[in-house]
């Protein structure tokens, strides 16, 4: 191609698009308005000595991320270890924890315990399940969606009625089982696909299959190991980074994207991707007549969960407490329902607590714990200092009633909140938004936002607000998508 290429943004998907795009020849600049690497994936250390993830904890889909560096010539263990989790996770319920192990077997037995015959049904869910991750992760997301016509193959054709786009998650989960903390866990990770398991299509139980199945894991010293790792595939051949560079103008002529203007500066490309937020992009960046969509588009849309962050410094140990826990002592259909329908603060709460401290003492000081708090809320709602630390004081008490610890409170010696209003500043996020855009069968595939510009024919978008959807790894494919889309661009 021989093209000089802007990306705006260093998040996955900007990452992706990046390495794919210079390993073809191009020069390739990528703009980030922030300090480091990785967008909402960002990292940062205080001067007590904790290393905190800002975003994503939950590496899931490990061999989709193995396959970018496979592209490559390489593998993630040339860049960061991983250590898969055992238990994976444990679940807090009102009247007991429920501990779910690495072993599928042990998994089994665990379900059939719970509720008879269920062992046998994890595994035919799981059957179906595999055969949607195995369609739906290597065919049915690489695609960049200009046509359901894209879409018709032989392949596609005779899996069609086993992807089960036109049923809902919550009423697939509950064919197979009917314990309620059963059903729990396995609506648990669509939570944050951006509306309640009742308005998912059933698609989604490759995201089950995905993570239970293929194990949850962690890159030691943090998930922005991953990002780094991107980013030096990316520079090793070529890339040129600029951070504390905001891009305040995409500068259109002749329908064409001819410049961008970078804290001031205009500079000039042959093609412009925005790997930055897609609402932000074209209601800030592009004049009202280049725009793919106005803003009433945006109103209409249905966009996944903001949230309610606290990172903690805690000096000692915390007794019982794993490295991912999720607090469901309260109902998760009163809560997505005050998420997604009545869009206001929950009046009981879910929450969910990273601690990875336990499996990596380099992110915290010798002798302490590095605790990540998050409670999904729903976007555009009231944020303020008041309203976060009346959650903070709740999730708290919640965690020393867990773990017996009744001083948790008196040893935090770090404390940052994080909500809608910075996602708002640091990423320009629609209403301050953490996931993106809504996975539901309205907004699925080619029914999301165009990856094209239909105006300017050399500006592209990329990320979780347009195909294949929010996450990891969806995020890594979406800019291979974008860079695939480059290349048929004079």
């Amino acid at each position: 191609m021989n093209k000089k290429i802007a990306i705006i943004g260093s998040g996955f998907s900007g990452l992706s698009s990046a390495a794919y795009l210079v390993k073809e020849g191009n020069e390739v600049h990528v703009f980030e308005k922030n300090s480091n690497v990785g967008g909402r994936a960002r990292q940062f250390r205080t001067e007590e000595g904790y290393a905190f993830d800002m975003g994503p904890s939950w590496y899931w889909m490990p061999d989709i991320i193995e396959s970018f560096f496979e592209d490559f010539g390489k593998k993630s263990s040339d860049f960061y270890e991983l250590v898969r989790l055992d238990p994976q996770f444990e679940m807090v319920f009102s009247d007991e924890i429920m501990s779910i192990p690495d072993s599928y077997e042990e998994m089994a037995a665990l379900f059939e315990k719970m509720e008879k015959g269920a062992g046998k049904n994890l595994d035919n869910f799981m059957k179906d399940a595999q055969v949607k991750y195995e369609v739906g992760m290597k065919d049915f997301v690489n695609k960049p969606c200009h046509s359901w016509l894209e879409f018709v193959s032989p392949k596609m054709a005779a899996n069609a009625l086993k992807l089960d786009l036109l049923s809902s998650f919550s009423k697939f989960v509950r064919k197979y089982f009917k314990h309620p903390k059963l059903i729990a866990l396995m609506e648990f990770p669509v939570i944050f696909l951006g509306a309640a398991p009742s308005k998912i299509p059933a698609l989604y139980s490759l995201m089950n299959y995905g993570g239970y199945k293929l194990g949850t894991w962690y890159p030691m010293r943090g998930f922005s190991k991953v990002t780094e790792a991107m980013m030096k595939i990316g520079k090793d051949q070529g890339v040129h980074f600029h951070f504390n560079s905001t891009v305040e103008k995409i500068n259109v002529e002749n329908d064409k994207a001819h410049s961008i203007q970078v804290n001031g500066e205009e500079q000039y490309f042959d093609i412009v991707i925005a790997s930055s937020d897609y609402h932000h992009t074209e209601s800030k960046l592009l004049p009202p007549n280049s725009r793919n969509y106005a803003s009433s588009y945006w109103e209409k849309k249905t966009f996944a969960p903001s949230c309610l962050i606290y990172y903690l410094g805690i000096k000692g140990k915390i007794p019982n407490l794993k490295h991912h826990t999720l607090f469901f002592e309260n109902e998760l259909e009163l809560h997505t329902h005050e998420i997604y329908e009545d869009k206001k603060w929950p009046t009981k709460p879910l929450f969910y607590s990273c601690c990875p401290s336990k499996t990596d003492q380099t992110v915290a000081p010798e002798n302490s714990e590095n605790v990540f708090l998050l409670m999904p809320v729903a976007p555009g709602i009231e944020d303020s200092e008041e309203i976060r630390e009346k959650y903070f004081h709740e999730m708290i008490r919640r965690l020393e009633s867990h773990t017996g610890s009744s001083d948790i409170l008196s040893r935090i010696e770090y404390k940052r909140s994080y909500c809608i209003n910075d996602f708002k500043e640091d990423y320009n996020a629609y209403k301050g938004n953490a996931y993106g855009l809504a996975n539901t069968l309205s907004q699925t595939a080619v029914l999301k936002p165009s990856i094209r510009n239909k105006k300017i024919k050399n500006l592209l978008y990329t990320g979780q607000l347009t195909v294949p959807g929010p996450g990891v790894p969806p995020s890594i494919i979406s800019g291979k998508i974008a860079a695939n889309e480059a290349r048929k661009i004079n």
